[in-house]
């Protein structure tokens, strides 16, 4: 684990390279890498299974605890937490590193930081790969034109500070709650550091930040231009239907949209298998990428609708992929 200095701030970073096997040799050094963004209430141990895949198929990978979850790196005002310091953050990470451009993979709120970092620093985004979070225009678009609102509550439970931390003691009913679906070694990990000194208020910051950033947006959402795949779970019980048949409506460039019919929100963790291979093929070399406008993997028949890509209630994952023009 290294330990990456960013001004006032000290971040734990893991950096692995990728496993040389006979059969697979290490990818070239000048292979992008992948930068593996986490959510709340997680670490970058939740990447643990989708990184060993990665590894052992030639990527090396980067792994931050990022901004609130880094020991050393919990700045005490809400306002360090905004979308553009945490864009820093990640510019700032690569720099140190020599990495001049990478593979995006965000969950959760690592996901809404992997869409801002395709908004912001395009040039330093070769690909972007989102688990579980909508494109966040995408979000705004729908919040009242569907149930997104209600899945949304806990946004404003989590704006007042003193009552979210009672809330979600990591002893209590809520926290408990809101583990419900990982497994039971990451519900301990997890719940071991948030228990931590300032590590639960330094989480729900993002939260708080996020409330200024929709007044005065430190972020302009803009179309996204590179090659994105987004997977979403379909029993996430936070973020809807909705905003996720959405997404493609704010993506450019190529686009593939896999949805996990039996998975929820915990998707780094629970459904690595199913997204690693749609990943793979993702972060393929734009040429060997397939040619047609529109492929779909299913078990059943596929319903689909105007302006979505597929909604589908197969028991295996729905991979629909479309070009640019």
């Amino acid at each position: 684990m290294q330990q990456i200095t960013l001004g006032e701030l000290i971040f734990e970073v893991l950096d692995e390279q990728p496993t040389a096997t006979p059969a697979r040799p290490a990818t070239a050094e000048s292979e992008p890498p992948v930068l593996l963004l986490h959510g709340f209430p997680q670490d970058l141990t939740s990447w643990d299974s989708l990184a060993i895949g990665l590894h052992r198929s030639g990527y090396r990978t980067i792994r931050p605890n990022l901004r609130g979850y880094s020991p050393r790196a919990r700045p005490r005002s809400v306002g360090d937490f905004r979308l553009h310091c945490l864009v820093g953050d990640v510019v700032g990470l690569l720099d140190a590193l020599a990495i001049p451009r990478c593979h995006v993979v965000g969950h959760d709120w690592g996901g809404g930081l992997a869409w801002a970092l395709g908004c912001e620093v395009p040039t330093r985004v070769a690909t972007v790969t989102v688990l579980s979070t909508p494109h966040p225009a995408a979000m705004l678009r729908m919040a009242l034109r569907s149930d997104q609102w209600l899945r949304s509550w806990y946004m404003a439970a989590f704006q007042v500070p003193g009552l979210a931390e009672r809330l979600l003691h990591p002893s209590g009913r809520a926290w408990r709650a809101i583990m419900r679906g990982l497994p039971v070694d990451a519900q301990q990990h997890y719940t071991r550091r948030a228990d931590e000194p300032g590590a639960l208020t330094a989480m729900l910051a993002w939260y708080r930040a996020m409330a200024r950033d929709l007044l005065s947006g430190s972020v302009a959402w803009q179309p996204i231009h590179q090659p994105t795949l987004y997977c979403w779970g379909a029993r996430d019980p936070a973020l809807g239907a909705a905003a996720a048949h959405a997404t493609h409506r704010f993506v450019t460039g190529p686009y593939t949209f896999l949805v996990l019919p039996n998975h929820g929100h915990w998707l780094p963790e629970r459904a690595s298998a199913s997204i690693l291979p749609a990943l793979l093929k993702h972060l393929s070399p734009v040429e060997t990428r397939a040619e047609t406008p529109v492929e779909t993997r299913a078990e059943t028949p596929v319903e689909t609708r105007a302006e979505t890509p597929v909604e589908t209630r197969a028991e295996t994952p729905v991979e629909t992929r479309r070009v640019a023009p």
